[in-house]
Formats: structure tokens, C-alpha cells, sequence
């Protein structure tokens, strides 16, 4: 479980980072559906972009640690399905988004709670059991 959690952890951390660069580089293009949402949209989806890669620079963070400690996997994890709490909000709000942006949330309310079932895994490989 421990390859499982490293894998996982990198995987998050190289698509975030990548997907943020796509949305600095694309701005609202980026996004399907936004259509021309104007110049302050544009500018806030280049900023987050630049948050996102910020994020995905901390998944690898966690991912190269010895053993990947427990309690970043969580944060970030929890961080991850608080964006899944925000497209929910703008559901109810706005109703239903681009059919890409429903398979998004999905991956968004999935991927927390087996990251959460994981995120102990190394430390707990790397322990001593008592004698």
C-alpha cells in the first residue's frame, strides 16, 4: 500500500502541476463552456492556475518524502474535496456544469477518501513494531 500511496501521491502532484501551467498558459480557454467570460475571468483562472501548481508542487513534496508523512496526504487530500464542496455549491446555485466538469467533481469526491485510507501506509511501513 505504501507503492500504492507514492504512486498515487505522484500522480496528483504531476497532473495538478500540469493542469495548473494549462490554465496559466490558457486562461478561460482552458476551461470548457466559459465561453468569453471576459478579462476578469480570464485573469482569475490564470491565478488559480498558478495556486493549482502550487498544489501539485506540494503533492510531489509529499510524495518524495521518507516515509510520505500522514498528515500532508490528509491536508491535501481534504484541500482536494473541499473543491468537490465548492462545484456542489455552485450546483445548487447555477445547476449543472459541462459534462466535464460533473466527471471532475467525481474524481474530486472519489480520490479524497482513498488518499485518506492510504495516507498512513508509509509511515506505518517504516515503523518498528515493539518487542
Amino acid at each position: 500500500m505504501a507503492a500504492t500511496l507514492k504512486w498515487l501521491s505522484m500522480v496528483m502532484g504531476v497532473a495538478c502541476v500540469g493542469i495548473g501551467f494549462l490554465h496559466m498558459a490558457l486562461g478561460i480557454d482552458s476551461v470548457p463552456d466559459m465561453g468569453s467570460s471576459g478579462v476578469t475571468a480570464d485573469s482569475q483562472s490564470r491565478f488559480f492556475g498558478a495556486i493549482f501548481v502550487g498544489y501539485g508542487v506540494a503533492w510531489i513534496w509529499a510524495a518524495r518524502q521518507s516515509p510520505i508523512p500522514a498528515l500532508a496526504i490528509r491536508w491535501l487530500a481534504g484541500i482536494f474535496l473541499l473543491g468537490a464542496v465548492g462545484r456542489a455549491i455552485s450546483l445548487a446555485v447555477h445547476g449543472w456544469p459541462h459534462w466535464f466538469q460533473i466527471v471532475l467533481t467525481i474524481i474530486e469526491i472519489v480520490l479524497p477518501p482513498v488518499c485518506f485510507w492510504l495516507s498512513t501506509a508509509d509511515e506505518n511501513r517504516t515503523t518498528p513494531t515493539p518487542a
